[in-house]
């Protein structure tokens, strides 16, 4: 009896001791939900110490600078005192506690970095929980879900971990090597008694196939196997294999997760507050002037979740961008409009040997002949060209004496515009008959003074074509087109090459010809190369309809600038500097700013004339060198030129750094002491 009631003791403790653990998370959760608690979202405090830290670096207590008059005036972080009227050297205690939900931040090379905290509270953390935080980016019409936080407890992590070891506890019972459930020695024994020339081959490495092994001793080797494997223990072994993911969905409630999250760590036991510090890298885009951050999240206890936090008030990142500063003037070329022009092309028309009549019908000549009507075609409907002359120049091959080649291919090219000037006039007559046929089929009708009506047909119109002269020429022997020939061609060898160079240095034309017919490469040349040096060349003769002067001078657009100045606008800095390089003006400093490329913008703004774009620039690029007496001294003669520049300075972390350092600014008619 005393030991009934020992154990009833028992139980009643523990079970009290389960309530009491229970309570504390119970009511801290009742706690969170009461106070609608949540983890804060606030910006970087690293960020801004580090940036504080920069600006309580002075090169010098005072710098020498110029007013507008080109006076020395000496300019500190000073302020009148109400009670002298002197001014006072001062300095700005920053606060311990930052509070605003938003912050400017500088796009430099295309990108933008996000910096920001999650800061989670005492009252938000226990042992048994995982909190999961889930920041969401709001960029122009977009949002996207950045990498979630999770922030783990260490009885949370010891759970998951227990899960792990009874998973894998489960995964030990699964046999993975089959012959685990086949009886060797009684199989063994087997063989060894009723086949002995099987077992005979137990050392023999022999590879022999099942159809063999039956054919041998009667039986099949799977069969025998299989009389020896204890099926039952193989069934129950499958079944396990098949309860794998249940049995992990059983054990591991909640998954350790590795991938595409920012932390999962353990919460330490001591209180305070848990500070995460996040940085989001993001590319700029057109049209991009703030982000929103936003953070909502969750508390998990093993796989059930607790509670669900609001989303946050949202932290704002207003970009500052230096493409903001583009000059957009649109940029014009002057481009000198000449009324004669020119256009050639070149075709193969095989000739019978030693013939110089064109047949349309001979190899390729009619996919060749057509492709030079369509050219001749659309220039004498240009609109803008008016064809004059046609010059026509055949080129020969080289055998046979110089003398009858140039004769023949003269009359080559003769006969080809001859071809030509028979095409034009059937296409001319064409167009007409066309013309005609048109007219022909449409009627008019007109209307009396007496109002009697009547029908007519169409006055027809009459072609109108230019006068084209044809004017034939020979080109010769075309050795140049056979040395490219050579030396592209991938039969010859490189010693034939350098035998037919050699055959080059032979000024006389026939005697180079009558030296390579003793190579063993010449029927190669004269069967695969020759015919290809038997081409036409056409060169066509315009001037443009209704200019009588010979060149016009026109202001046109620059394509290629304003490319490069919509890149920059779109913030592809990159693809800008491909348009803008040879220009070298304030929108190519822009680009090489932009990229970081400081040197290469410090050349080209300081041989451009001052104004307050160029002084804001450099003041940038001073900075960017620590040169705070040029960096100050451009900055004030932008901001004198032009007032915007007072405040694009707080949007820039080269300027605003200096701003904050000297108290640029700030009540500017007392920032000025006269030396």
């Amino acid at each position: 009896m005393d030991n009934g009631n020992n154990i009833t003791r028992i139980v009643s403790v523990a079970m009290a001791a389960a309530l009491l653990l229970s309570c504390g998370p119970m009511k801290k959760l009742e706690a969170i939900r009461r106070q609608e608690l949540a983890a804060t979202l606030a910006l970087s405090r690293n960020e801004i110490q580090e940036e504080r830290s920069v600006i309580a670096v002075a090169k010098r207590d005072t710098l020498t600078v110029k007013d507008e008059k080109g006076n020395e005036v000496l300019i500190m972080k000073a302020v009148k005192d109400q009670a002298t009227g002197e001014m006072v050297a001062t300095d700005v205690l920053d606060a311990a506690v930052i509070t605003a939900r938003f912050r400017n931040v500088a796009e430099r090379n295309g990108r933008i970095d996000l910096r920001f905290e999650i800061i989670v509270p005492p009252g938000m953390q226990d042992t048994r929980w995982q909190l999961r935080f889930y920041p969401d980016m709001f960029v122009l019409e977009d949002s996207l879900r950045l990498e979630p936080v999770l922030i783990t407890g260490q009885q949370y992590r010891q759970n998951q971990l227990k899960g792990y070891e009874q998973y894998n506890r489960f995964l030990k019972t699964i046999i993975t090597d089959s012959t685990h459930f086949i009886d060797l020695r009684n199989l063994e024994i087997f063989i060894k008694r009723n086949i002995p020339r099987l077992y005979a081959l137990k050392t023999d490495s022999t590879i022999v196939s099942d159809e063999v092994f039956r054919s041998y001793f009667g039986v099949s080797e799977e069969a025998a196997i299989e009389h020896y494997t204890n099926q039952i223990g193989k069934n129950l072994n499958e079944k396990r294999k098949g309860r794998k993911d249940a049995m992990y969905a059983k054990y591991v409630k909640a998954p350790i997760v590795t991938e595409g999250i920012r932390l999962d760590t353990v919460i330490r036991s001591a209180g305070g507050e848990i500070v995460y510090h996040y940085t989001q890298s993001i590319m700029t885009r057109p049209r991009l002037r703030k982000v929103d951050v936003v953070l909502s999240g969750e508390i998990y206890e093993a796989d059930t979740r607790l509670y669900t936090m609001s989303p946050s008030q949202p932290l704002t990142f207003y970009i500052s961008s230096l493409s903001s500063l583009v000059d957009g003037k649109e940029r014009y070329l002057t481009k000198v409009v000449e009324r004669r022009a020119a256009a050639n092309t070149a075709c193969y028309v095989d000739f019978k040997s030693g013939r110089a009549d064109v047949d349309p019908a001979m190899w390729n000549n009619r996919d060749e002949l057509s492709r030079i009507r369509g050219n001749i075609v659309q220039l004498l409907t240009n609109e803008t060209f008016e064809l004059d002359s046609i010059i026509i120049g055949a080129s020969a091959s080289p055998e046979g004496s110089m003398a009858s080649n140039d004769a023949l291919s003269r009359k080559r090219a003769a006969s080809v515009a001859t071809y030509f000037e028979s095409f034009i006039r059937h296409y001319r007559d064409s167009v007409q008959r066309e013309l005609d046929r048109e007219a022909r089929s449409t009627f008019t009708l007109t209307v009396g003074d007496d109002g009697s009506e009547k029908v007519g047909r169409t006055k027809a119109q009459k072609a109108v074509f230019p006068d084209i002269r044809f004017i034939s020429r020979s080109a010769g022997e075309n050795w140049t087109m056979l040395s490219f020939l050579v030396d592209e061609d991938s039969t010859l060898t490189r010693a034939d090459k350098n035998r037919y160079i050699k055959h080059l240095d032979i000024a006389d034309l026939d005697s180079r010809e009558s030296a390579l017919k003793g190579e063993s490469f010449y029927n190669h040349l004269r069967g695969s190369l020759y015919p290809r040096l038997r081409t036409v060349r056409f060169d066509f003769y315009l001037h443009r309809r209704g200019m009588v002067k010979d060149s016009v001078h026109t202001t046109e657009l620059d394509t290629v600038y304003m490319k490069g100045v919509s890149a920059l606008r779109d913030r592809d800095y990159r693809k800008a500097l491909t348009y803008l390089r040879d220009y070298k003006d304030f929108n190519t400093a822009i680009a090489y700013v932009s990229l970081d490329y400081n040197a290469s913008a410090m050349a080209i703004l300081k041989d451009l004339q001052r104004s307050a774009p160029v002084n804001y620039m450099l003041a940038i690029l001073y900075a960017r060198r620590g040169d705070d007496q040029d960096a100050v001294q451009c900055y004030l003669d932008a901001c004198r030129e032009d007032r915007s520049y007072v405040f694009r300075g707080n949007l820039d972390p080269e300027i605003y750094v200096l701003i904050q350092r000297y108290g640029l600014n700030s009540q500017e008619e007392d920032q000025f002491t006269s030396l």
